[in-house]
């Protein structure tokens, strides 16, 4: 099968070097720097279990998604309005369009965009990008979609790729826990600069988290979500299974570029607001990520 990944940044990468290395013929769409790398070299993956350097085909152009017969959008969630209008004319119209994206809103917004059926994944995967070419994956992998008739077919598809697909009658839910989880790391891992291990050893840090959990947890119900499991549970097996790893968005923030903070705690703040629900301790975690922006946005100019 042809599989076209549009944004070829660390999850992007990941899930398509895992299909690529299955014998999937696939096309990584991304920026100038990793596609060059990987038109010269391949993509190099390495993974906790196997490095290697797999073959792939990349281009900087959304075009390149033409012929796919799934396409996996991984960009930001700040860029999914513009990787819509790109790829948009460029798709097969029996292509799987598959969101993997942070965020509870992104297949929506797609699909109204798009004027056709895209479907959600919850991703659980903690990586980064290396290097130009380079995605080093840190732990987990597995995906979770909503029934569909290609359910099935995915399942398949990704488990011959070793990465484990679960199918949801309730992935709204599940893209609300996975935002839960979220809003309690990636802002505080982004305003410290520090992994998940150590922000949880700070003095005061898991009532603040607890208290962003539980915001979120109310806004959800108020929109008539009922979010699965345990969820401040989930949050602590993060940071025990996950000790190492920096939030994405601190690495954005690290590296000079707009985060996702606007769809994650600033998207929790927002729903809040128009809900009638308070979420003091997610705006504060959002305003302090987005001062952190601003300031290097303008060391930048």
């Amino acid at each position: 099968m042809k599989i076209a990944v549009m944004g070829a940044g660390a999850v992007g990468c990941y899930y398509g070097g895992m299909l690529a290395r299955a014998g999937h013929e696939v096309v990584l769409i991304g920026r100038p720097q990793h596609v060059e790398a990987m038109q010269r070299d391949g993509l190099y993956l390495d993974a906790q279990t196997f490095r290697e350097h797999v073959p792939v085909q990349a281009s900087t152009d959304a075009s390149a998604v033409r012929g796919a017969k799934l396409v996996l959008c991984c960009v930001k969630s700040t860029d999914t309005a513009i990787a819509a209008n790109e790829m948009g004319p460029h798709l097969d119209p029996e292509a799987i369009v598959l969101s993997l994206q942070n965020g509870v809103d992104n297949a929506e917004r797609l699909q109204a965009q798009l004027g056709r059926e895209v479907g959600a994944a919850v991703v659980y995967v903690a990586t980064e990008m290396a290097g130009p070419g380079h995605v080093k994956h840190h732990g987990r992998g597995e995906l979770v979609i909503g029934p569909s008739k290609e359910s099935t077919q995915l399942v398949t598809l990704f488990g011959e790729a070793d990465v484990r697909v679960e199918v949801s009658d309730n992935v709204t839910g599940a893209l609300w826990r996975k935002l839960v989880l979220n809003c309690a790391y990636n802002a505080l891992s982004a305003i410290t600069q520090l992994p998940y291990g150590r922000i949880v050893a700070g003095d005061g840090i898991e009532k603040v988290m607890r208290d962003a959990v539980q915001e979120c947890l109310d806004v959800a119900w108020a929109e008539g979500v009922t979010v699965p499991g345990d969820c401040w549970e989930s949050v602590q097996r993060i940071a025990q299974t996950m000790p190492s790893q920096f939030s994405s968005t601190a690495q954005d923030l690290a590296r000079g570029k707009r985060s996702e903070i606007d769809h994650l705690n600033g998207y929790v703040l927002h729903r809040g607001e128009e809900l009638g629900v308070a979420t003091p301790v997610n705006r504060v975690l959002y305003s302090i990520v987005k001062l952190l922006e601003a300031r290097r946005a303008e060391a930048t100019t």
